[in-house]
């Protein structure tokens, strides 16, 4: 009954909304004069008017105002249901203080998953996004919901890295994909723009905004075994001319996940809103409440730390994946997650030259995390066998943060030269929260096999109490930089930032005094105007094609070590670390297709636990350094197919180790060649009405054989699954709907999605963590507009 009632909750109150936007909006009401995020093409003989244009004088320089980022809703009298044209290339990318540009104006590697992709893929968070982009992963850290991104081998930060609307956020939180129209990934360096950060680029979410056109959407469907989902997206303009644009989106999903005695719950609630206060500035609000609880997912099985005579821990190789399909945790085990996020912008154009864009963020993303841990056996872990207990959580329980923007973009001449220009800064604050007390870990008894007998009935869920904060860090970066077009050919780019940045850690719970630099109990790191620059040179043969080069050194805020008494500096910073770029890149837009090819080499000082006496002393000790080599292809390679494809081939390797038996080792997880294909074919409309509705998708994803341990004594293997899936759109009174039918690992291959070192940030440390990937899924959804 409890469930019943969520349901009825969620879609009676849709409901309301629905009547009551569909009052508010009963009379013909003008768009906006501006062009806003949703930009319609329409038929110029039946469909509707188009929004009317920002005047000439009023063209943004930096984008702010011209509606790039968003959902592109086409409309050709009946207007076509969501996703169903399967635009899949990116035309226009957001490079944070640069504002928007065209990707073909773009020195760099940005790579993305648009609307379509999500909508027809049917994606349900935002981590799933990822198999779609060659040069990215994920670190799996109890479920996939929570995983860590990483980009061409390197480890994201847990905030710096990740930013919603240009603004950082929390990566490691849920978020579910509902939320939000697209991704973009800029691979490489970019604390020249964005401050601080690891060099595995930036991940850029775009909230869904209020659309031009008056839209009620209501999707049902159903994942697995047993997961109803209903979604409600409620989105238009009221007031004169459209002045003020609304987006309410609302999701309900509960019930068992893809194994029988699991379960799954997600609500979401979120309220957008465009405020023109005339047609040269807007204000964007945007709040949003996220909840997402699991119980009896699979867990992670930990390589133990080898020994002398037996490097690897386990004897000699890895046991293969098990089946997902069969449960491998208790009921009681699993996550409870809640993160809410509050968004503020303002865009002004001041005049045909110029404009500045203000914003700010807060976000609280907390955490209940309670499972089992399994370690494999020394003896027969390569069998599958291992040992099981039960934890609480005893770090990062809670992450608060709060973030900023500030830019004014404008465009000088001087002479024949155009310059662009931009100046602003962005930064972030960051407070990490442990837990004060927490049940002892339980160990269960027996040894269990992964396969035949796996831990599902044993131990009981521990808790813990209350929280402290464990460690803090604030970052606030001074940017400028200049796009020089000397001629239609030739144009030269550089950004330059200077970045303070401060890290404070609690040493234990109670302050308790240690040898170090203390502050009233507290470790304590700083440093004042890190300098991050960037250059690039872009040639362009032809409108439609650019080739460039790239160089950036970027600081990054230094990590920070476990709260563990073995190590001599337990919840202690390091120092801001340095990394380095080289890049070379080439861009083709041929019709309706984008083609980019980058290779490059990239280095960055890594941390690693070394012995000091008769404990560990986490410092850097070393350089990781990968060459690589990656495409995309995205767009229509046909008029009635779309791709989205692209492969990376990658080299990452420790060098310089201290330690040597680590030295020219292949970095742990770091996939040696990646690559994925996604097609999606329509029935041409000459087969008539009823067939032209059909469309088919399929998807291949390839994962290299990737190092598990840092000694590179034990490795994965290799793994190829497939994804299939159609979909039919029609209309019901003129409104459109689509119902699709997708299943993915068609195949139900076993393989292990993830693995990555037990230390901080993706650093050496003595074991690694390793998570199977999901088993055979089945996805259904019905998406309905009124």
């Amino acid at each position: 009954m409890h469930d019943r009632f969520h349901i009825f909750f969620t879609t009676g109150t849709f409901g309301a909304l629905l009547l009551a936007t569909s009052a508010l909006a009963a009379a013909p009401v003008a768009p906006a004069q501006q062009a806003t995020t949703s930009k319609l093409a329409v038929n110029k003989t039946t469909g509707p008017k188009k929004p009317l244009a920002a005047p000439k004088t009023t063209t943004p320089i930096a984008g702010i105002l011209d509606g790039s980022n968003g959902e592109t809703v086409n409309v050709h009298g009946h207007h076509a249901a969501d996703g169903t044209g399967a635009k899949y290339m990116n035309k226009v990318v957001y490079l944070g203080p640069l504002g928007n540009r065209d990707t073909l104006d773009t020195p760099y590697s940005v790579m993305g998953v648009p609307h379509d992709v999500v909508v027809n893929q049917q994606i349900r968070n935002i981590n799933d996004m990822a198999q779609y982009l060659p040069s990215v992963q994920l670190e799996i850290r109890g479920d996939p919901n929570t995983s860590r991104p990483q980009s061409r081998g390197f480890e994201a930060d847990v905030i710096s890295n990740s930013r919603l609307d240009g603004l950082n956020v929390v990566s490691t939180t849920p978020y579910p994909a509902e939320w939000v129209d697209n991704l973009q990934v800029l691979n490489g360096l970019a604390g020249a723009m964005y401050g601080p950060e690891n060099p595995a680029g930036v991940f850029e979410y775009t909230l869904k905004r209020p659309t031009d056109r008056r839209t009620e959407r209501l999707s049902v469907g159903v994942d697995s075994i047993g997961t109803p989902t209903v979604n409600g997206d409620i989105s238009g303009r009221v007031g004169k001319n459209g002045w003020f644009g609304y987006r309410l989106n609302m999701l309900h999903a509960n019930g068992t996940a893809y194994v029988p005695g699991s379960w799954i719950r997600r609500e979401m609630v979120s309220a957008d809103f465009d405020i023109h206060l005339d047609d040269k500035t807007v204000i964007e609000l945007d709040a949003s409440h996220y909840t997402y609880d699991e119980r009896g997912m699979a867990p992670g099985f930990g390589i133990p730390a080898g020994k002398a005579g037996n490097p690897t821990g386990i004897g000699g190789q890895l046991p293969d994946a098990p089946d997902l399909g069969i449960r491998q945790a208790p009921e009681w085990s699993g996550y409870n997650m809640e993160t809410n996020t509050f968004l503020a912008k303002i865009k002004h154009q001041i005049n045909k030259d110029w404009s500045f864009t203000l914003g700010g963020l807060y976000q609280d993303a907390m955490r209940q995390s309670f499972g089992v841990a399994n370690t494999l056996t020394a003896s027969g872990g390569s069998n599958g066998d291992y040992t099981s207990s039960a934890n609480a959580a005893t770090t990062a329980n809670d992450f608060r943060v709060g973030s900023n923007m500030a830019y004014f973009n404008g465009r000088v001449y001087t002479g024949p030269l155009k310059h662009d220009l931009v100046i602003g800064t962005n930064g972030y604050m960051m407070g990490n929260y442990n837990p004060l007390t927490y049940d002892a870990s339980q160990t269960i008894a027996g040894t269990y096999n992964m396969y035949s007998n796996p831990q599902i009935n044993g131990g009981s869920q521990p808790y813990y109490y209350g929280r402290y904060k464990s460690s803090s860090v604030t970052s606030q970066s001074f940017i400028v930089g200049d796009t020089i077009r000397i001629n239609k050919h030739w144009s030269i780019m550089g950004t330059l930032s200077w970045s303070w940045i401060s890290q404070d850690g609690t040493i234990t719970k109670s302050n308790a005094t240690k040898t170090g630099t203390i502050i009233q109990g507290r470790t304590h790191t700083s440093v004042d105007a890190a300098f991050s620059p960037t250059t690039s040179v872009m040639y362009k043969p032809t409108d439609n094609q650019t080739f460039y080069f790239t160089y950036g050194r970027s600081v990054e805020a230094g990590p920070v070590t476990s709260n563990n008494t073995n190590y001599v500096n337990a919840n202690q910073y390091l120092a801001p670390s340095h990394a380095e770029e080289y890049e070379v890149g080439y861009k083709l837009r041929y019709g309706k297709m984008q083609v980019n090819v980058s290779g490059f080499r990239m280095t960055s000082q890594y941390a690693m636990y070394l012995p000091d006496g008769n404990l560990q002393k986490y410092a850097y000790g070393g350089t990781q350094r990968n060459y690589g080599v990656e495409a995309q292809i995205s767009g229509e390679l046909l008029p009635n197919l779309s791709a989205l494809a692209g492969m990376t081939w990658l080299d990452a390797e420790l060098v310089g180790s201290q330690i040597a038996q680590y030295n020219h080792k292949q970095i742990v997880g770091a996939a040696p060649l990646q690559a994925n294909i996604l097609l999606d074919y329509r029935l041409p409309s000459s087969l008539g009405s009823f067939a032209s509705g059909w469309a088919f998708n399929a998807n291949v994803h390839y994962m290299g054989n990737r190092a598990a341990n840092i000694t590179n004594t034990l490795h994965t293997g290799s793994y190829t699954t497939l994804d299939l899936g159609t979909r039919y759109g029609f209309h019901v009174a003129r409104f459109p709907w689509v119902v699709r039918f997708g299943v993915s690992n068609a195949t139900n291959e076993r393989y292990w999605a993830s693995v990555f070192t037990g230390a901080v940030a993706g650093t050496s440390g003595a074991a690694s963590t390793l998570y199977a990937g999901l088993p055979r899924v089945y996805h259904f959804t019905l998406s309905m507009e009124f």
